[in-house]
């Protein structure tokens, strides 16, 4: 619920603003030579706003892109935790091999994030099971193992989250930007063959600019999209990576504790 109410407020607050820079920067009548008619641009800003109206539809998919890709920034390094995940570990680790459990889960407490989460789930879990004397020592790192699992399931998509908005940025830019293209080739024959022999210059070359801008646009926002999602799964997947081996450590610290 509360991804579908971000996604949301992204596409309404990037739409506002991409249609006022369409409008009242892009368009401004000084970037024009012919001022209030807006179609014989003077400058880069003018002429990018004859690339008509899939403009503001590209701008906004460019400026989701850089909101998703400072969003997804900034919950990585959230959830990696106070410091580094390796001092973390050690220090976790060195509570677990002298028997401090409450210690380590302190540490946990301390350091946060999603490693610290799941950690602490299962120390948690150990907290609890360690003393039934029913269950023998396999069964019981069977229960840890089995609480550290739900827990990375349930964190595992919060590190994921907006990944595949990303890459839907980068296929839709490219289909708007084609559009764009498209429609300024029709533009530019019908201008062309409206004239007869004697082609308008002034629309033939407002079409062939609104179908290069367009492309430039959508490659622009189709590139940031496709850079920005792999760079972020290759990082989710070096951080689940890590989570994985931090809590398999964890699990066989607890096994040899236990079966002591």
């Amino acid at each position: 619920m509360k991804q579908s109410i971000f996604l949301t407020a992204v596409i309404i607050i990037t739409a506002v603003v991409a249609i006022a820079i369409y409008w009242f920067v892009l368009g401004d009548p000084s970037n024009f030579k012919n001022g209030e008619v807006r179609t014989l641009p003077n400058n880069l800003l003018g002429t990018v706003y004859t690339g008509g109206i899939v403009v503001p539809i590209l701008i906004t998919l460019t400026l989701m892109d850089l909101t998703l890709v400072f969003e997804r920034m900034f919950s990585l390094k959230k959830a990696s935790g106070r410091a580094s995940i390796t001092q973390f570990l050690k220090i976790v680790q060195g509570h677990l091999m002298a028997g401090r459990i409450d210690d380590a889960i302190k540490a946990c407490d301390a350091q946060r994030g999603s490693a610290a989460n799941i950690i602490r789930t299962g120390l948690e879990r150990y907290k609890v099971i360690v003393q039934d004397k029913k269950l023998d020592p396999e069964k019981k790192m069977a229960e840890v193992q089995r609480a550290i699992e739900e827990a990375t399931s349930l964190e595992t998509p919060l590190l994921e989250r907006n990944l595949i908005a990303l890459s839907t940025i980068a296929s839709i830019a490219t289909m708007f930007g084609l559009l764009g293209t498209v429609v300024g080739m029709i533009r530019a024959f019908t201008a062309l063959a409206a004239a007869g022999g004697a082609p308008d210059a002034i629309q033939l070359s407002i079409g062939i600019s609104e179908a290069l801008i367009n492309t430039a646009l959508g490659l622009l926002a189709a590139i940031i999209g496709i850079v920005a999602y792999n760079f972020f799964v290759t990082k989710v997947d070096n951080f689940t990576y890590m989570i994985d081996e931090a809590s398999y450590n964890v699990v066989q610290i607890l096994a040899t504790k236990t079966n002591d």
